[in-house]
């Protein structure tokens, strides 16, 4: 059974009397395990698609399937909390809170959930651990590298164990060997079985992904996808 199913899932804007089709008609399935890249022009629906995928919009028409859950009718305090236990977020510029330490940013999610002082001190020095940056527990944002931010900001994505991670542009704010650095760590995390998807307009950073799922105009143009033995559909 997949991780994630949408069945004829659209997202429809009313603009000026305009009907804008954000995502027009989308299936898609993410299997537990995948590592995928989202990839698409600007305005394409690429984020859209990542936006209703991770629980922060609903669709207006259509079905969502998360860890066999029905979602698409959840409630805003619902969808929060699918979003706190289930879905790690990595973002371009890393949404790192500056008066707090790397530590601290990355207890930020079991704090939401009411996880006591010493276990979130301890899962946070693992995921910090994960990402070698354990030794930089104690600085503040602003005393990091873009790329050691991004490792913080990946800890932080990853400490509550969730069931998938969406990395919308996580290279786009950063050198291009820092960012080839944070794709291999992207790489060794989902060869350890995480479900990865990586959202991007870069063709040369949907290629480190085994999956490509291409959208223009708010549809699936392409679906590369190793299980289909080389064809594409």
């Amino acid at each position: 059974m997949p991780l994630v199913e949408l069945r004829n899932v659209s997202k429809i804007y009313h603009l000026g009397g305009e009907e804008i089709r954000a995502l027009d008609n989308i299936s898609l399935d993410i299997e537990s395990g995948e590592f995928i890249s989202i990839i698409g022009p600007s305005g394409s629906g690429k984020s859209t698609l990542m936006h209703i995928l991770g629980c922060l919009d609903q669709p207006t028409h259509g079905t969502i399937k998360l860890d066999n859950v029905m979602i698409q009718d959840a409630s805003r305090l619902q969808l929060a909390k699918i979003r706190n236990q289930k879905i790690g977020f990595v973002f371009q510029f890393f949404n790192l809170l500056p008066k707090l330490n790397v530590l601290q940013n990355v207890e930020l999610p079991m704090i939401y959930s009411g996880i006591s002082a010493k276990e979130r001190y301890d899962r946070s020095m693992a995921a910090l651990k994960l990402v070698d940056m354990e030794n930089r527990s104690k600085h503040r944002p602003m005393q990091l590298s873009g790329g050691q931010q991004q490792r913080a900001a990946i800890a932080r994505a990853l400490v509550n164990s969730p069931r998938i991670i969406f990395a919308d542009e996580p290279t786009g704010n950063l050198d291009s060997r820092t960012g080839e650095a944070i794709l291999e760590l992207f790489r060794k995390l989902s060869s350890e079985g995480r479900t990865i998807a990586l959202v991007t307009h870069d063709p040369e950073i949907a290629a480190v992904t085994p999956r490509r799922i291409e959208i223009r105009d708010g549809k699936i143009a392409k679906n590369v996808d190793p299980r289909l033995a080389g064809l594409e559909k």
